[in-house]
């Protein structure tokens, strides 16, 4: 980090707090109504806890700069024994032929000594099914007939039934990459070592979390339309925040791809059972008795993520909700065995949770005064905008600078697209947030369904968005309404915030509607040789693939002189994977051009058999890149606003054209 960049960075937290200081002592109505001075207060600290967490944010990015955090993988260690993993994947009752990958994936995993390597499923449903596959694969399985105590309690299960010194844990749809294990248990190898060589300054390594990664565009990606614009709205935390957590050696673990070392979570009682997010709980237990945790950048899996609207939601809530129970169980505030940094870490945390009601705050303070000239803030513009604007847009500018840098060098998500996704969870978290701190608990844990559901129910979650949208756009129209000159650059601070909110809430509309998913596959970008033949041809040709699915493959031909295909062709394929052979049969479905070569789609299918195993692995061993790990700089929510505008209403009048056309 430049000396620039440190100057600017330091200048914006210090006219921020000079801002908050003069929030808190010359702004609050403390003689205004009751409901006035509550909700103003509300909003200067909703100020306060938002400039906090930038403020972590800004204070771990220069820290780790300073400090050189970059994590290295070293390579396996010689003068330290290999040590023995088991390797559990982790089933409730998901769909089996969902758990078949994973699986599949984890005995392609790479180690130098295989036999070393224990694969089994936890399934806390007992399912002859489930078993049926691990016989297949000649991996274990550790079954369940009564669990009372969910994820966790399917685990400290499975761990009382293996002895290896060291455990991975994967959730059904978290697909292992095949050098998952090179790039982890090395960073165990090199603590031991350490461990022997400096004990006195060595801590003991508890565990390695990966980034959580997925291999479908998630819901803002997708019905956004924006698939090659932003990241994973979770890469932010996985590979930046959890990043810099693991810097400072106080990772936090988020539920599976990460590896443990068994000593230390049997030392600790195992998993906790009385948290729906035994995940969070679990690492900070690890941490406080002594142990480091360690995150890596680059991604080592990759798994689904739900795009409707309720399974996100539902998601986000047990999450929320687990994180303050387990806050509470761990009382971050002044539980003395944890360290100044650990107990930031989780703090900051905490109150990430809370950005939901800070948001709702946001929303409707300025409505309020738009619309009933309500005043939660006493401020001349001038000095507000002497005092505020300064320290705000300043702030905003070195944030986005500290918004997360993806492995190729690029920015995962600017604080615009941030300010979005919490409008987007804002109307569905803040009240599940408040009833848990009070203690009000949720019900017994359930898993997230990946299956894409679009019911007339399903709409319905439109609602809260659509009434927050109107209102503002009222608000917007009536408090501009008739003011001319001085009167318009006097408002402008209620209209800046009112058209803010506004433009957030139309991105939500976009999502909430939804957009119909054709594809029943995932595509990966994927180059492999192979050879094309007519069916019950004899003449092959030479290919290449351009992209691969589970029903499909893209290829041009690599000789000179091509192949006559034609749409609906029969055809056979041979991919080569390593030193084997894939077939799939299929026919041919499309045929466009790249330039003067054309590219053949086929509709593919796949013996159960090895084909199947080989196939999928080469489909799913690596990082889905028709996604992007970076944000597109040149892409702005206010394009994103009005691309969706186009394409929504090419679609509306589609759909018109041909009810006309019916009728």
């Amino acid at each position: 980090m430049s000396n620039k960049r440190r100057v600017l960075n330091v200048l914006a937290i210090i006219l921020s707090v000079i801002y908050l200081l003069w929030r808190v002592f010359f702004t609050i109505p403390w003689h205004a109504h009751l409901f006035t001075l509550i909700f103003a207060l509300l909003l200067v600290l909703s100020e306060i806890v938002s400039n906090f967490t930038g403020f972590m944010l800004i204070f771990f990015r220069m820290l780790a700069t300073r400090k050189k955090q970059d994590l290295e993988i070293p390579d396996y260690d010689a003068r330290q024994p290999l040590p023995d993993v088991d390797l559990i994947i982790v089933t409730h009752n998901e769909d089996v032929e969902l758990l078949r990958k994973t699986i599949n994936a984890a005995t392609y995993i790479k180690y130098p000594n295989r036999k070393q390597l224990h694969i089994v499923v936890a399934d806390d449903g007992n399912r002859p099914e489930v078993q049926a596959l691990t016989a297949y694969y000649h991996v274990g399985y550790i079954g369940m007939t009564d669990n009372k105590q969910a994820k966790a309690g399917n685990i400290n299960h499975a761990l009382e039934q293996l002895h290896s010194p060291l455990f991975v844990i994967f959730d059904t749809d978290m697909i292992p990459f095949s050098g998952f294990l090179n790039q982890t248990v090395p960073l165990f190898q090199q603590n031991f070592q350490a461990l022997q060589d400096d004990p006195d300054h060595t801590e003991p390594l508890g565990f390695v979390q990966t980034p959580q990664s997925f291999y479908n565009a998630d819901i803002f990606q997708f019905n956004l339309f924006s698939e090659r614009i932003v990241p994973n709205e979770q890469d932010f935390f996985s590979r930046d925040v959890n990043v810099l957590n693991g810097g400072n050696k106080r990772a936090l673990f988020t539920g599976s791809n990460a590896v443990f070392l068994r000593q230390a979570v049997d030392e600790v009682g195992g998993f906790p059972t009385d948290t729906i997010t035994e995940d969070f709980e679990l690492g900070t237990e690890l941490n406080m008795a002594g142990y480091i945790s360690l995150a890596t950048k680059v991604l080592q899996s990759s798994g689904i993520t739900p795009i409707d609207l309720k399974g996100v939601i539902k998601q986000r809530t047990r999450w929320a909700r687990g994180v303050i129970q387990s806050c509470r169980n761990l009382h971050i505030f002044w539980n003395p065995k944890l360290s100044w940094m650990n107990r930031l870490i989780l703090i900051n945390t905490y109150f990430y949770w809370w950005a939901f009601f800070r948001r709702i705050i946001y929303i409707i303070a300025p409505i309020l005064y738009a619309l009933w000239k309500i005043q939660v803030v006493n401020a001349n513009f001038w000095i507000l905008m002497i005092v505020w604007a300064p320290g705000y847009f300043l702030l905003h500018y070195v944030m986005g600078d500290t918004s997360g840098r993806g492995d190729r060098e690029g920015m995962i998500r600017n604080e615009r697209w941030g300010e979005v996704q919490e409008t987007f969870f804002a109307p569905y978290l803040f009240i599940p947030v408040i009833m848990e701190t009070i203690g009000i608990k949720t019900k017994k844990f359930k898993v997230t369904s990946k299956n894409v559901t679009f019911s007339l129910k399903d709409k319905l979650y439109i609602i809260p968005y659509f009434v927050l949208w109107a209102v503002t756009l009222i608000a917007i129209v009536k408090f501009n309404y008739g003011k001319y000159g001085s009167e318009i650059l006097v408002g402008s601070v209620i209209t800046f915030w009112l058209l803010m909110h506004f433009i957030n809430l139309s991105m939500c509309l976009f999502i909430a509607m939804g957009r119909h998913v054709y594809r029943k596959n995932e595509r990966f970008i994927r180059t492999v040789d192979g050879k094309v033949k007519l069916a019950g041809g004899r003449d092959w040709h030479p290919l290449e693939t351009t992209d691969v699915s589970e029903g499909g493959v893209a290829f041009t031909f690599t000789d000179t002189g091509d192949m006559p295909l034609a749409t609906g062709d029969a055809v056979e394929i041979r991919l080569r994977r390593r030193r084997s052979w894939i077939t799939l049969t299929g026919t041919v479905a499309r045929i466009a051009h790249r330039g003067q070569q054309p590219i053949y789609s086929a509709q593919v299918a796949v013996a159960p058999d090895h084909n199947r195993d080989n196939y999928l692995q080469l489909i799913y061993d690596g990082a889905n890149q028709t996604l992007p790990q970076v944000q597109d700089a040149w892409i702005t929510p206010f394009d994103e606003l009005y691309m969706n505008l186009v394409v929504r209403t090419q679609a509306y009048e589609r759909r018109l054209s041909r009810w006309f056309n019916r009728v």
